[in-house]
């Protein structure tokens, strides 16, 4: 359970999500700022559970799709999104724009949740039970959500610009190192579910 969290935790990636909230951490309040981010939280948490519960009913049941073509897939995704972070870097984020009552929800979707954390959802499903995967949601969102406040309340502590400077193109040196991570799990994901393929052939 723990290296799933680690691994969600790699694809969510703070550091990231720290550096284009700084647009909205600069609009609002530290309290709007909580709280809006708090309700993000909350909407990403159950759009997980939901495909905690059912993404693997329907991509097998309704799709039916084998789960390693989906494993090799999200291998895949999360291999192109650590390209991207490794490359880009930040420029790989729009900021966020439009009214500040919208923002929990952009900030949750496409943010918080996309193709990679989903695809990491569905295999939690196939890896964890029940109640594992419920915890494992709910440890990554509180990890997530301290991450992001304290690195918040630290750069505010920051009283010189250019020291302000200097962390946030740290940050972004964390998000560009997340990046290799990040594609060597999607890279595993990838071999993993083509050994199985074969596995399963040659049995069959």
């Amino acid at each position: 359970m723990i290296a799933v969290i680690l691994s969600f935790l790699v694809m969510l990636n703070p550091f990231a999500l720290f550096l284009y909230l700084k647009p909205v951490m600069n609009d609002l309040s530290d309290a709007d700022f909580r709280a809006v981010f708090l309700k993000a939280s909350m909407i990403t948490f159950f759009i997980y559970l939901v495909f905690l519960l059912f993404g693997d009913i329907v991509f097998q049941k309704v799709f039916r799709i084998n789960f390693e073509s989906f494993r090799i897939f999200g291998g895949i995704v999360l291999f192109s999104f650590a390209y991207i972070f490794i490359v880009q870097g930040k420029k790989a984020f729009i900021q966020i724009k439009g009214d500040l009552h919208d923002l929990a929800s952009e900030i949750a979707l496409p943010f918080m949740v996309g193709a990679g954390t989903i695809s990491l959802t569905i295999l939690m499903s196939e890896q964890l039970v029940l109640w594992q995967g419920v915890v494992s949601l709910v440890l990554i969102m509180l990890i997530n959500f301290g991450i992001i406040m304290g690195l918040k309340q630290i750069r505010r502590g920051m009283r010189s610009k250019s020291v302000q400077t200097a962390f946030d193109k740290n940050m972004e040196l964390l998000l560009r190192i997340n990046g290799f991570f990040l594609g060597a799990i999607g890279v595993d994901m990838v071999v993993t579910g083509i050994s199985n393929l074969v596995t399963a052939a040659s049995q069959g």
